[in-house]
């Protein structure tokens, strides 16, 4: 295990410096601790000419030992009005379950999860979620039924959390 662990720690401790040298437009990442590489602060903006346009939302990425052959997990620490986000704040996206076969059916195995992936992917990924919720199976079901049914009651809840992230500059 310590051998993948130490794997898992030079691959993120190279997309680290990856994304200092080549920043992605849309977010900003680095570590919550310099001293453990499994854990990452992002700041993702929201996507221009969406809901969420203007908004500076904060995420924490907690990566396992045997990166890349299981997901991180991410968490928005920002509030969040989404149908892919539970109310807790952690992601709900096909690229961030584990790989493999769905045990509930509603995904094939090659959208899920796969150890191709990176920081940078994960985050548009997770940009494009922001951009057109998919809310056939979501992860907070009331937000769902506001983007479904009461989309003006969405919008505002949304503009409401914007604002909130903006004033937390």
């Amino acid at each position: 295990m310590a051998g993948t662990a130490s794997q898992a720690s030079l691959l993120l401790q190279k997309q680290l410096k990856d994304l200092a040298k080549n920043p992605v437009d849309g977010f900003s990442a680095g570590l919550v601790d310099d001293s453990n590489v499994f854990e990452w602060q992002v700041t993702i903006i929201g996507p221009p000419d969406t809901l969420y346009d203007g908004g500076y939302f904060n995420a924490t990425m907690t990566f396992p030992q045997n990166y890349p052959n299981s997901p991180p997990s991410v968490r928005f620490t920002s509030e969040m009005w989404h149908p892919n986000v539970y109310p807790d704040g952690r992601v709900c996206i096909s690229i961030l379950h584990p790989p493999g076969e769905d045990p509930n059916g509603y995904e094939l195995a090659s959208e899920r999860w796969t150890p191709v992936h990176t920081v940078e992917s994960i985050v548009l990924s997770i940009i494009s979620m922001l951009s057109s919720p998919n809310d056939e199976s979501p992860a907070n079901i009331e937000a769902a039924k506001d983007w479904r049914e009461k989309r003006d009651e969405f919008k505002k809840k949304v503009r409401r959390i914007v604002r909130k992230s903006q004033e937390m500059l």
